[in-house]
């Protein structure tokens, strides 16, 4: 079982796709983008839409779920990170908030091991799961603005 998920910069999941274990990642692209809940604001040239990839879509199917959502695709590869003058990390890869949301997925019982045999009610616990992520990302967010 393949869980796509894609976050926000809090790690807080805005949709996710489940599939086989055999299906390639940029398969899930399209749908993974199609699986956002919230409506996203109409990029402007001030703001537009930006997308943090890693190297497993780099290819022509990633590209063009990029483009079809409206984003401006980011794919950096393991390792590649900007650099300034002076060979100084400047702006960090960001792969490391989809890897914290998975790790926090994965703490749920039902999610971690596939009980369910319908992927309809796997992926009806995936969701819940990402409702539960949600809560406590405002539980703490107001817990932080209470003080």
């Amino acid at each position: 079982m393949k869980r796509s998920v894609v976050v926000e910069s809090n790690g807080g999941p805005l949709g996710v796709t489940i599939a086989g274990a055999n299906v390639h990642d940029t398969q899930l692209l399209a749908a993974t983008l199609d699986a956002i809940v919230l409506a996203s604001p109409f990029p402007t040239e001030e703001q537009p839409l930006h997308l943090c990839l890693d190297k497993a879509y780099d290819n022509p199917t990633g590209a063009q779920a990029i483009a079809d959502s409206g984003y401006i695709g980011h794919v950096r590869r393991i390792g590649e990170e900007k650099l300034d003058d002076h060979g100084e990390k400047t702006h960090p890869a960001r792969r490391w908030v989809v890897e914290r949301t998975m790790a926090w997925l994965a703490k749920y019982r039902s999610i971690r091991v596939r009980y369910e045999v319908k992927p309809e009610n796997y992926c009806g616990l995936v969701k819940l799961a990402c409702i539960l992520i949600w809560a406590r990302i405002w539980h703490r967010l107001k817990a932080a603005y209470a003080d």
